[in-house]
């Protein structure tokens, strides 16, 4: 599902709501969540899942094109993990529909 699918099911789900409205809602909670991880914090929905970030260490690696070893620095990765309520309902679809 694309952003722009998550905002029209939204608005098609709260009639009361305006497409814009749906928008604006939809981009201020991407926000904030972006924030969040942007400053290190966790970020947790409960029946959801949680947001964190992890750290990768350097590394070495190699240059595809000619093999040579390259120092891939340290960076901060985002990371999530699907809530008890998501992993069961994932599961349950998975399995009914196998």
């Amino acid at each position: 599902m694309t952003k722009s699918e998550l905002i029209s099911k939204l608005a098609a789900r709260f009639p009361q709501l305006l497409m814009r409205d749906a928008e604006m809602s939809t981009q201020a909670i991407l926000e904030a969540i972006t924030h969040t991880l942007a400053s290190e914090q966790r970020v947790e929905i409960r029946g959801f899942g949680s947001f964190s970030v992890t750290e990768r260490p350097s590394r070495i690696g190699r240059n595809p094109k000619t093999g040579e070893q390259v120092i891939v620095p340290e960076k901060k990765a985002s990371h999530f993990k699907a809530g008890k309520d998501m992993r069961e309902r994932v599961d349950m679809t998975a399995r009914s529909a196998g």
